[in-house]
Formats: C-alpha cells, sequence, structure tokens
C-alpha cells in the first residue's frame, strides 16, 4: 500500500517546471510594466497639450503648458518636464501664471526616475485662439524626450511638436511628420 505524499524525483520536476515558467514570465512582465509606465508618463503630456489646444480654440484665448515643479508658478527655463506642469490660461500671453491666469490642470512629478526634456530648451508651449503652437522664442517646433531610468532605448518615447499644433507620439526608430532628423534620441 503506498502512503500519501511527493517523491523526491516528482518534486524535483515540479521546481524545475516553476523554474523555467518563472525564467520565461518575469522578463516579459518587467517589459509590459516599463512599457506602460512609459506610455502612461508621454500620453500624460500628450494628453494635456490636446486639452490646452482644445481649451484656446474654445475660449478663443492664449492657454500655456509649462514645467512647475509647485503647481502654481512656471519653472522659467527649465526643460526637464518630469518635475511636472500645469495646463493656466494666459490671459496676457506671457508664459507665466499672474493673478487673474486660472490654472486648469496640474501634473505631479513623476514618482520614477526617468527623465523628460525637451529640445531647443522649450519650457512652455503655448496655444493661440486658433490653436496655433508658440513659445518664448518663437517656434519651429521641438521634441520632448522620455528616457526610462536605466536609459534602455526599447522604452525611449518622443513627443513631437509642431506649430501648427500636430502634436505626435514615437519611438526613435520612428519619426513623426516633419520632425527634425535626429530629434529623438
Amino acid at each position: 500500500m503506498k502512503e500519501g505524499g511527493f517523491t523526491l524525483i516528482e518534486m524535483l520536476i515540479v521546481v524545475g517546471v516553476v523554474a523555467i515558467l518563472l525564467g520565461v514570465g518575469v522578463p516579459s512582465y518587467r517589459y509590459i510594466a516599463n512599457s506602460y509606465r512609459m506610455s502612461g508618463e508621454v500620453n500624460g503630456l500628450l494628453g494635456d497639450l490636446q486639452f490646452a489646444r482644445a481649451e484656446a480654440i474654445k475660449e478663443g484665448q492664449a492657454i500655456t503648458t509649462c514645467v512647475s515643479r509647485d503647481g502654481a508658478t512656471c519653472d522659467t527655463g527649465s526643460t526637464t518636464w518630469q518635475e511636472g506642469w500645469i495646463v493656466f490660461q494666459d490671459v496676457n500671453n506671457d508664459q507665466t501664471v499672474d493673478p487673474g491666469d486660472t490654472v486648469l490642470h496640474v501634473q505631479a512629478t513623476f514618482s520614477g526616475t526617468d527623465t523628460f526634456t525637451a529640445a531647443s530648451g522649450v519650457s512652455s508651449v503655448t496655444f493661440n485662439r486658433e490653436g496655433f503652437a508658440t513659445a518664448a522664442a518663437g517656434f519651429a517646433g521641438t521634441t520632448v524626450t522620455l528616457h526610462d531610468a536605466g536609459v534602455n532605448t526599447q522604452w525611449t518615447r518622443c513627443l513631437f511638436i509642431s506649430p501648427i499644433a500636430l502634436v505626435a507620439t514615437e519611438p526613435p526608430s520612428v519619426l513623426a511628420l516633419n520632425a527634425p532628423a535626429a530629434s529623438c534620441t
């Protein structure tokens, strides 16, 4: 009569199968988690830029999106969008929050160590009442590049903003329509 239980060989087979499944599943999970995090971060700015443009057209006045650490004022000169940003009604179109300007949305600082940096020194984007994008020192378009904390290029995402308010995201291997060559690295 056989007693209940596992033999050593059965236990080793189960441990081997579990090890193989973990070896295959863990890297896939990491890829998916990083991909979703990066997509969420870049889509956050994309959505807020589209919101700012729609509000500018709807309200018939300038709406600005700018880098902001405190959620109340613009960090003039900062191009590190991972610090957070705000969208506000820019009544006098000066890319700063003045009395009478209403903050419409606040994006908090990223909790991780990903970097989200704009090319061409762009720290704010203003949409005029026609929906066209401008910046403080003129605007020929810019790319905001999101890098994974480990600088793993497979997760890099780029957000291209053109003066005609075309806003598009792409991985570095694909350039958006009218994006400057090698603007996403």
